[in-house]
């Protein structure tokens, strides 16, 4: 007899993911990825300047907000034809590094260690070991002495003897597969909170570029900041002193502690190495940062990750790298309260995409969606008809297959430490493993190519960040259309409009958690979401009151389902709701 189970909702700050499911004794036969709120950004934008468009969609999330506004600038620049200054362009990949190496922390820390590391059991360590445990895994991180183990343990101690666990509130802590020893627990609360310091300074490199962060400034043709050394409205050398100390402790922060935590912690739960596999079918268009205007394959937007070219991976096989054609994407709203011109079983290519929404489902508060064929507010983009993944562990994949070498020599040594095949990685564990190991890469260009090449231009005399032969309207063809491929912290992200007489006539976003938490299609296939939790009908659900197993698979894609989806008020708030 089967059982079904709720849990919503399934984030710490991503509340409108909710996922249904039946079992079977304690494991999971069928699953539904439902995203409950409707966005509509690609609506707002209509009629509008094209030039203004970033403003718009960079508030399709709190946390994405610079991947969204550079998305957007470089599809308006594809369809007007402007080509920003190297400098620009520069600057541009140095707020996308820094954003994903934040992101990958802030996931891994805040939003995902959590499902793993069991905070209530540091009370009970010995700092001394704790220490000892930190350096046996190899972390060299310079906030392992026995001073701030014992503050945090005694942090904890306090927060427990006070009955209330602030931030660490509501987790499952009476659950039994928490695995991880005392001194490993205390060891990761500890880096937990170094990691809420770190996050915070490293994205001040927006406050930089872009005068704010979140929503920093951007330009179409270039960026809203100037270059000039010997002024102090510019970006000048105090600036750059700064900058180049933030980009070092990115680099030290994830190789001393990001990257051992990450194997280690992997290595306690290794099962989950073959847990939460989803369709072993992978897209990237380079590595994490890379950025097209128009078809990666011919654009010539030039871009400082040219060490792996886009590609598709197909079947699970890593040995031949598919040409990656835009032409293939299109997405399906089988699933989804939407209605096409056309047709409901038709797939959109994005650049004819159409964002009618149609809701039939129930009216809120609601127990089971599921009953109903449409139960998401989430497209389900195919590549030539196939449910892809996307994200690190896609671009992971697409450079070890391309045989870029630091990627290799970090997956090898984590294989090889692990005990696992690179095919692994397409697990709930690999997808977590993948975005430390990530992490490094983009870290060490960041230091090593990306900003050491803005600084030489600078010390040069390059300090163009704009191309304003395109600014005017008058400029442009009277009907163009543009579009963009931007690698971001959890996928692949495209940007898609067109213009007619100097407005946005019709806009798309394709986002990453859109191609990972989409619904079934016309042909029944299901998303990554639902096919990692029942694509084999064996993923472990051991007690639907404690649902910790898929909270770690679905968590371990990071959901950002305000990017994913097209403002939902029913003015019927509901608590959440978790078991049968």
């Amino acid at each position: 007899m089967s059982t079904r189970v709720v849990i919503d909702p399934i984030t710490r700050i991503e509340g409108h993911l909710r996922v249904e499911l039946e079992t079977q004794g304690e494991t999971i036969a069928r699953a539904w990825s439902e995203t409950t709120q409707f966005r509509g950004i690609e609506t707002i934008v209509q009629d509008r300047d094209p030039r203004d468009a970033w403003v718009f969609v960079q508030r399709i999330c709190g946390v994405c907000t610079s991947v969204h506004a550079i998305a957007s600038v470089v599809a308006v620049e594809h369809a007007i034809g402007s080509h920003p200054p190297t400098q620009a362009r520069l600057i541009r990949d140095i707020v996308l590094a820094s954003q994903e190496v934040q992101d990958h922390v802030i996931h891994f820390y805040h939003l995902h260690a959590l499902d793993w590391v069991h905070v209530p059991s540091a009370a009970t360590a010995d700092p001394a070991a704790a220490v000892a445990f930190a350096r046996a895994i190899g972390s060299t991180w310079r906030g392992n002495t026995l001073e701030r183990m014992t503050e945090v343990r005694d942090t904890v101690r306090q927060l427990l003897d006070s009955g209330q666990l602030s931030i660490f509130t509501g987790g499952y802590w009476d659950h039994p597969d928490y695995r991880l020893p005392p001194e490993a627990n205390l060891m990761a609360v500890a880096h937990y909170l170094d990691a809420l310091e770190f996050q915070r300074s490293m994205i001040r490199i927006h406050t930089v570029f872009g005068g704010k962060n979140p929503h920093p400034n951007f330009l179409v043709g270039g960026m809203a900041c100037t270059i000039d050394p010997d002024r102090s409205e510019s970006i000048n050398q105090v600036q750059i002193d700064q900058i180049t100390d933030w980009v070092d402790q990115t680099r030290q922060f994830v190789r001393d502690c990001y990257l051992p935590d990450a194997i280690a912690i992997m290595g306690a739960y290794r099962d989950y190495f073959d847990i939460g596999a989803a369709q072993p079918n992978y897209l990237a268009v380079g590595l994490a940062g890379a950025t097209f205007g128009g078809d990666p394959n011919t654009a010539r937007t030039t871009t400082a990750h040219t060490a792996v070219k886009p590609g598709v991976l197909l079947d699970g096989d890593l040995s031949t790298v598919h040409p990656f054609d835009p032409t293939k994407i299109a997405e399906y709203i089988a699933s989804a309260w939407y209605a096409y011109e056309d047709g409901d079983d038709v797939g959109l290519p994005p650049a004819q995409g159409e964002t009618t929404p149609r809701y039939t489902g129930p009216k809120p508060p609601f127990d089971w969606l599921a009953d109903s064929e449409r139960y998401t507010w989430c497209k389900a983009p195919r590549y030539d008809g196939r449910p892809i993944q996307v994200g690190p562990v896609a671009r992971v994949l697409l450079a070890y297959a391309q045989g870029h070498a630091r990627m290799t020599e970090l997956v090898d040594d984590a294989a090889r430490q692990l005990g696992i095949t690179v095919g692994q990685l397409n697990s709930t564990a690999g997808r977590t493993l993948a975005r430390a190991i990530e992490a490094m890469v983009s870290a060490e260009t960041l230091a090593e190519v990306t900003f050491p090449e803005l600084v030489a231009n600078i010390a040069q005399g390059d300090l163009d960040v704009f191309d304003n032969s395109r600014w005017e309207p008058k400029t442009w063809p009277a009907t163009a259309e543009g579009y963009s491929f931007v690698e971001v912290a959890r996928g692949n992200l495209s940007h898609w409009v067109t213009i007619e007489d100097g407005k946005v006539a019709r806009y798309q976003a394709v986002v990453p958690t859109t191609w990972l938490a989409g619904g079934r299609d016309v042909g029944g296939r299901q998303g990554p979401y639902e096919e990692s939790l029942a694509g084999d009908g064996l993923h472990p659900l051991r007690d639907p009151a404690r649902p910790l197993e898929p909270l770690r698979t679905i968590h371990s894609f990071d959901p950002c389902m305000s990017c994913a989806v097209h403002v939902l008020d029913l003015g019927d708030a509901r608590p959440p709701v978790v078991g049968p």
